[in-house]
């Protein structure tokens, strides 16, 4: 059965998109309340995971945080900044081609997907502790 193309799942990918940088369902959905102050924040959640079912968008489940939306739905990495929380693909980098395969040989699992978020911490970060150092 296909879903439809209604005006909330337009609002929803419009902010995705406008917002790019891997928001929040809370941050998508106080983008969309901007202009649209009668939608629900159950229309928003249910639309965003829809979307991401449907493959329209994608999502990134990041340990000990709140899952995060995105609209590049090719493979990459992420990273997030452990001092300011920053969330941002990593560029430039392959992605491994082969990984679900090569974890499920060696721990006996039926893979079905991964997502990796690298910790760290971003460069405005370093520069504010180098700061507080002198």
């Amino acid at each position: 059965m296909t879903k439809r193309n209604t005006i909330q799942r337009q609002l929803v990918i419009a902010a995705v998109r406008f917002l790019a940088d891997h928001p929040t369902a809370e941050e998508v959905y106080d983008r969309i309340t901007m202009e649209y102050p009668d939608i629900s924040k159950g229309t928003v959640y249910r639309n965003l995971n829809s979307l991401v079912e449907s493959g329209l968008l994608g999502k990134v489940s990041v340990p000990s945080g709140v899952d995060r939306f995105e609209h590049i739905l090719t493979r990459h990495y992420h990273i997030k900044c452990t001092h300011c929380g920053m969330f941002m693909n990593v560029e430039d980098m392959d992605y491994i081609e082969g990984l679900d395969e090569k974890v499920g040989e060696v721990t006996g699992f039926k893979m079905e997907d991964h997502d990796i978020v690298f910790n760290g911490v971003c460069p405005e970060c370093q520069k504010l502790e180098a700061k507080e150092k002198n």
